[in-house]
């Protein structure tokens, strides 16, 4: 039996449109992980960060649990009051 992780790596390999899709699902992740972590450290609620942002509370709730995938501005809107910034880099050769 195959680990997760295992897994995804073999479909990474076997087919290069999943690979895609993977790479951006855990670049998503990640970048949406960093928010939550760094809100819960600063003790902000998503009430409290949606207010100091300008959008709905649930726009942040479905954000931060991955049922909607937020636009550039709306993710910058978000980090601006987190301290949090955002680096687009090109790692592919």
């Amino acid at each position: 039996m195959r680990t997760w992780n295992e897994y995804k790596e073999h479909v990474k390999a076997v087919d290069p449109e999943l690979k895609n899709d993977i790479e951006e699902i855990e670049a998503l992740s990640s970048i949406v992980g960093s928010m939550i972590e760094k809100r819960n450290s600063l003790g902000i609620s998503q009430r409290e960060l949606a207010a100091m942002c300008g959008i709905p509370q649930s726009s942040v709730a479905r954000i931060e649990s991955y049922k909607t995938t937020p636009n550039l501005d709306t993710l910058l809107k978000l980090f601006r009051p987190l301290g949090l910034s955002l680096t687009v880099s090109n790692n592919k050769m």
